[in-house]
């Protein structure tokens, strides 16, 4: 277990509840300090940490590996931030991106030609996790010239049945 400033804070404000909580039971200070001293960890662990986890969006993010990104559709989301804030793509061709990316899943819709053009390319990344994340995470990526020019991430509202 790694100590951070953060996990102390959370630590502390946690035992801080927790013996606000035991002097309301019993005014005995000293014993009070013993019991939210013992239930710390154990309210920490099985009850603060979990509830952050579900309500907070944390994900962890990877490099682009072509093969990670074949074999783990679902979690193409921790490799997004990479290709589209370094611009990994740009200046690809079609056949380039298709080598390291495969097949367009759908292509995007392009308002100029009121149709689907074959010149944006979406993939899917998977959900990232969260209690309430009802999105798809997907990547677009816009060819002019058998080029790749804009690399971009966006997000589509799936709905449940």
């Amino acid at each position: 277990m790694i100590l951070t400033p953060l996990f102390v804070i959370f630590l502390i404000i946690v035992f801080a509840l927790l013996w606000l909580f035991t002097n309301t039971i019993d005014r005995r200070k000293w014993l009070s300090f013993l019991i939210a001293l013992g239930l710390t960890p154990i309210v920490y662990f099985y009850v603060f940490y979990p509830l952050i986890n579900i309500f907070t969006s944390y994900h962890h993010e990877k490099h682009f590996n072509a093969k990670a990104w074949e074999s783990s559709p679902a979690l193409r989301y921790e490799m997004s931030n990479e290709i589209v804030k370094n611009n990994l793509f740009i200046g690809k061709t079609k056949e380039d991106v298709e080598l390291l990316l495969g097949k367009s899943e759908w292509f995007g819709w392009d308002d100029s030609i009121k149709a689907n053009s074959p010149e944006i390319w979406n993939y899917n990344l998977g959900f990232k996790p969260g209690a309430f994340n009802m999105n798809q995470e997907c990547l677009e990526l816009i060819f002019k010239d058998n080029k790749v020019i804009s690399a971009k991430q966006y997000q589509l509202e799936k709905k449940f049945e």
